[in-house]
C-alpha cells in the first residue's frame, strides 16, 4: 500500500510552518516505528530557516492506510512562539491529508542519473557500510527522489525511481489550472479546531 499524505500550514504564520516542520519529522519517526518506509518526497519552503509551508510525504509498507488515517485531519501545537517573543498566541493549528496518487507519465530511464550513498535503516538503526542509498536525479527537470529504507541497493533503486515518477507527474498537474486550484483547496480546507492530535512545547512532545 502507497500513501501521499500532505502537511501543510494552511495560510498560516511562520510558527505554523515552524509546526510543519517539526510534524513532518515526527511523522517519519513514527512510520519508521511501525515498520513503514517513509520518506518526505516534495516540501515548500517558509518564511523562516528551518520552516515549512507544506510537506508531502511518501508511505509504503503493510498498514500504510491504517496510519495515515491516525494523522488525518486538523494538528494543534501548544506552544509560545519562536518567532515573536511576547506573541499572546499559544494555539497554532496545521492540517494532514491524504491526496490522490498522480498517474504516472511515462519517462526514460536514460534520462535519469543514479546516485548512490550509504544508508541506513529505520530510525536510523543498521547503518550500512554500502552505498545501498539510492538518489534518482531527472535531468532535464532537477527533480530528484531518494530511497534509503531497504538494504538492498536494487530495491531502493526502484522505489526511488517510483517516487520521481510521482514527482514528475505532479509537476505536470501543476502546470494545469485545475491542479492549481486544488492544491490551494488543500490549504483552505484547514479546520482550526476538534484537532486528531495535540503536540505541546519546543520539544513537540504529544500530549
Amino acid at each position: 500500500m502507497t500513501i501521499l499524505l500532505q502537511i501543510t500550514s494552511g495560510r498560516g504564520p511562520a510558527e505554523c510552518c515552524w509546526v510543519v516542520a517539526r510534524l513532518s519529522d515526527a511523522v517519519l519517526a513514527d512510520a519508521r516505528k511501525n515498520n513503514l518506509q517513509a520518506e518526505i518526497i516534495e516540501e515548500e519552503s517558509g518564511p523562516e530557516s528551518g520552516t515549512l509551508h507544506s510537506a508531502l510525504l511518501h508511505l509504503e509498507g503493510s498498514g500504510a492506510e491504517q496510519f495515515a488515517a491516525g494523522y488525518e485531519g486538523t494538528i494543534q501545537w501548544i506552544g509560545t512562539s519562536t518567532f515573536r517573543p511576547g506573541h499572546k498566541r499559544k494555539n497554532w493549528f496545521v492540517g494532514i491529508k491524504r491526496v490522490p496518487i498522480p498517474e504516472s507519465i511515462p519517462f526514460s530511464e536514460k534520462d535519469v542519473r543514479i546516485e548512490t550513498m550509504k544508508g541506513s535503516g529505520p530510525g536510523g538503526q543498521h547503518v550500512n557500510t554500502t552505498e545501498s542509498a539510492v538518489r534518482a536525479v531527472h535531468l532535464s527537470t532537477g527533480l530528484s527522489a531518494i530511497a534509503r529504507d531497504e538494504r538492498s541497493q536494487s530495491a531502493n533503486r526502484k522505489r526511488a525511481l517510483e517516487r520521481l515518477a510521482i514527482l514528475i507527474a505532479r509537476q505536470g498537474q501543476r502546470e494545469a489550472v485545475k491542479a492549481q486550484k486544488l492544491r490551494w483547496d488543500a490549504h483552505n480546507d484547514l479546520v482550526r479546531g476538534n484537532p486528531v492530535r495535540v503536540y505541546e512545547g519546543k520539544e513537540f512532545r504529544l500530549n
